[in-house]
């Protein structure tokens, strides 16, 4: 038998009581909250189910997932349940990937502004391509948007992935419009700078509005220098079919800042994870952290309780999605689909996967975890 994998879980377990000893009211309730929710995840605390398959009589313990957005291991079904949601709003057109990255002068500001900063983000990226595409193309664009704000070795890196299919509709609502296949609009410079002209016009409403926090000697000198620096925004080729476009949703949509498979080893008040670096392209790298560094920058990346995280917006949004997927399917010559809704209660039998198991005992929760901080399991 191979040795147990270590997890997020375990550093925590491990390292948890001495952070919030180091840390003392920093630590705030949604800290203490997920930290409660990945050290119990899975586990007799959150009670849990025995089920019996009907083919073989084999039984199994399952139990709870603690679903808390942050947790590593909650991720798996959501993801699925997304990813089949969407499925149905592909079309066979190219896909465009496009990245839009804060510059890491901000990132200080970020962190006393998350839900306001991640806003501006959101609100920046989607107005710029909403208007190029209007003004250059002469069409409605629709695309979703992804929030990450990790990089690699897990420091403040908030990015927004921004997924849009090769297709628009005029502004009159009459026509299909195809964008071209190699770049569908214009320069990523281009990009880039209108980009950092919407972002830095809302920050500065923001600040006269006094919605920012934190203090600031010289704001308009903290603007210029954050406009110095290197807006990135990154257009990467088109996936090459729907399919593909799958396979990246169901990679991106519901990840967290590092998964439990990149975790080596937490031992000796330490945490040694692999990580990429893209400078490189080595993906076998090695990084060691304190037990209590690793917690603070896995912390860096919690969102405010509610935010949304993925976002859609033009013909995409909400309220113009079914009608504009109706129109784009009929013009592209394509059925209109429905596809049934996943059944998270169907589990296949590890045993002779033939059978579905059938639940015949529920265990109740043990204690109710989400109170100021966590004990350590007994």
């Amino acid at each position: 038998m191979p040795p147990p994998r270590e997890e997020v879980a375990d550093v925590l377990r491990a390292h948890w009581q001495d952070y919030c000893q180091a840390h003392g009211t920093a630590v705030t309730p949604l800290q203490h909250r997920v930290a409660a929710a990945i050290m119990h995840c899975q586990t007799a605390a959150l009670g849990g189910h025995l089920f019996e398959c009907p083919s073989c009589g084999q039984r199994e313990v399952s139990y709870n997932s603690c679903r808390n957005r942050h947790c590593p291991k909650c991720q798996g079904y959501k993801a699925q349940e997304w990813v089949e949601k969407r499925s149905d709003e592909l079309l066979p057109v190219p896909y465009f990937h496009t990245v839009f990255t804060l510059p890491h002068e901000l990132n200080a500001l970020l962190l006393m502004n998350k839900r306001l900063m991640y806003e501006l983000l959101f609100t920046a990226a989607s107005r710029t391509l909403l208007k190029i595409g209007k003004k250059n193309l002469k069409c409605q664009l629709g695309f979703f948007s992804l929030l990450h704000t990790w990089g690699q070795t897990l420091t403040l890196h908030p990015h927004l992935h921004v997924v849009i299919p090769g297709v628009g509709i005029s502004l009159d609502g009459s026509k299909v419009v195809r964008l071209k296949k190699k770049r569908y609009f214009v320069s990523d410079k281009i990009l880039s700078l209108v980009f950092r002209g919407k972002f830095v016009q809302l920050l500065k409403r923001a600040h006269a509005a006094g919605k920012l926090r934190g203090e600031f000697d010289d704001f308009e000198a903290f603007i210029n220098r954050a406009v110095r620096s290197n807006w990135v925004v990154r257009t990467k080729p088109p996936f090459g079919s729907p399919q593909v476009v799958l396979k990246y949703l169901a990679r991106y949509t519901h990840r967290v800042a590092i998964g439990n498979s990149r975790i080596l080893a937490v031992k000796d008040g330490s945490v040694t994870f692999r990580y990429k670096d893209y400078r490189t392209e080595e993906s076998d790298k090695k990084m060691t952290l304190s037990g209590q560094e690793f917690i603070r920058r896995f912390f860096l990346h919690l969102l405010p309780s509610h935010f949304v995280r993925v976002r859609h917006y033009g013909f995409l949004a909400r309220a113009q999605k079914t009608n504009a997927l109706i129109t784009l399917r009929q013009e592209l010559g394509l059925p209109i689909l429905e596809k049934p809704a996943l059944n998270p209660h169907s589990i296949i039998c590890s045993s002779c996967n033939v059978g579905i198991l059938v639940k015949i005992i529920e265990f109740p929760r043990l204690q109710r975890l989400f109170f100021a901080t966590a004990p350590p399991l007994s």
